[in-house]
C-alpha cells in the first residue's frame, strides 16, 4: 500500500513483507544499534504486532516507524531518519502519516521520546507525562497526544 505527494511515498506494511520489512531494518540498525548503541535484542521486538511505514524520496528510503496496540493505548516507536537527511522533515512528514491514521482511534496515543527528542515532539503535540525513565541505556519520557488547544500553554501532566 503507497500514498505519493510529490516525490515523497509512504508504504505501510506488515514485517512479513520481507522487503520492505529489510529496508526499514537496516534503518533501524544503523540509527539504534549502531548509533546509539541499542542492544539488538531489544531493538527488534513486537515486529510482528506492529504496522510499520517508510517514506521514500526519489525512491530513495529516507525515514522508518512504526505503530502498535497495546494495553495503554496506541503506542508509536522506531522512528528513524538517517543522520544525512535529519533536519528535513522527514522525520515530520512519518509522524504525522502515521497520525492520521491513528487518530480515529480515539484510543491513547503515546510514545517514550529520548530525552533530546522530547521538544520536537512538543512541537507535534506530544505531552510529557510522569517521570523520567531508563529504556534501552537511554533517558526516556513517555508522551501523550494531545494537540494543543487555542489559547493552552501546558506542556506537562
Amino acid at each position: 500500500m503507497g500514498e505519493k505527494s510529490g516525490d515523497i511515498v509512504f508504504r505501510r506494511f506488515r514485517s512479513t513483507d520481507t522487503e520492505l520489512y529489510l529496508k526499514a531494518r537496516r534503518l533501524r540498525e544503523a540509527v539504534f544499534v549502531r548509533e546509539h548503541n541499542v542492544p539488538a535484542d531489544m531493538e527488534y521486538g513486537n515486529e510482528e504486532q506492529s504496522i510499520h511505514y517508510l517514506l521514500f524520496d526519489g525512491g530513495e528510503v529516507r525515514a522508518t516507524g512504526r505503530w502498535r496496540r497495546t494495553e495503554q493505548g496506541i503506542k508509536l516507536e522506531r522512528f528513524v531518519v538517517p543522520a544525512p537527511y535529519r533536519s528535513r522533515g522527514y522525520g515530520t512528514m512519518i509522524l504525522q502519516r502515521i497520525l492520521q491514521e491513528v487518530l480515529h482511534d480515539h484510543s491513547e496515543v503515546y510514545l517514550h521520546a529520548q530525552k533530546g527528542a522530547v521538544d520536537y515532539y512538543r512541537k507535534s503535540g506530544f505531552r510529557v507525562k510522569g517521570a523520567a525513565f531508563e529504556e534501552a541505556g537511554l533517558i526516556h519520557y513517555k508522551m501523550v497526544y494531545r494537540p494543543p488547544t487555542q489559547g493552552s500553554t501546558r506542556n506537562e501532566e
